[in-house]
Order: structure tokens, then sequence, then C-alpha cells
């Protein structure tokens, strides 16, 4: 069975057993979360959507880790005004394991 659930605005397909890389959600290792915004349910060939969420599905899971990405560099450029900015930015991110989808 597999779901695809909203959350920090995007969207995921996710299985039971999944590790998903989300945007961060607060909490500590181990904390339960619970995503209520699931968009579509599937099993097999059948598949159950939702207008805009299926009614009664969840999806739980376990924090498994936090942390941030590697850092991007934005570097702007114009040529010949001698303009250049250079800056870094590490986005924070939260590593969940999917432990059911109820629906």
């Amino acid at each position: 069975m597999y779901a695809v659930i909203a959350t920090g605005g995007k969207q995921y397909r996710v299985e039971q057993g999944d590790i998903v890389t989300i945007e961060r959600l607060s909490g500590e290792l181990g904390d339960s979360v619970n995503f209520d915004q699931v968009l579509a349910l599937g099993e097999g060939e059948g598949l159950k959507l939702g207008a805009p969420t299926v009614a009664g599905a969840a999806v739980s899971g376990k924090i498994v880790g936090q942390g941030r990405t590697r850092k991007m560099i934005i570097f702007k450029f114009r040529r010949r005004k001698n303009y250049k900015r250079k800056n870094g930015h590490r986005q924070y991110f939260t590593r969940v394991r999917i432990e059911g989808i109820t629906g």
C-alpha cells in the first residue's frame, strides 16, 4: 500500500518502511509524527483519490534524523558594472521513517 502526502509545500509518494527526507519539522529523534494531508491512497491496481484529501486517511512516522543539506552557493554578477555578491545557504531537513498507513 502506498500514499501520496503533502508536507512542507511538496508532495511525496511513500510506502511503509520508507525513509523520506522532508522540510524541517519540529521534534526530537524518536518522536512520532502524523501526516493527515493524504492526497491519494493506492494498493495494487486500485487508487483512491481525495478531493482534495482522502477522508479518514493518515500516515504515521517516526523522526530518525535532523540536519542540514550541503552548502549551496548563490553568486550574483553583472558584467562591467563592478557588481558581485556571494552568499551561501544550507537548508534544514528532517528524515522520517514511515511506520504505518491507514485509510
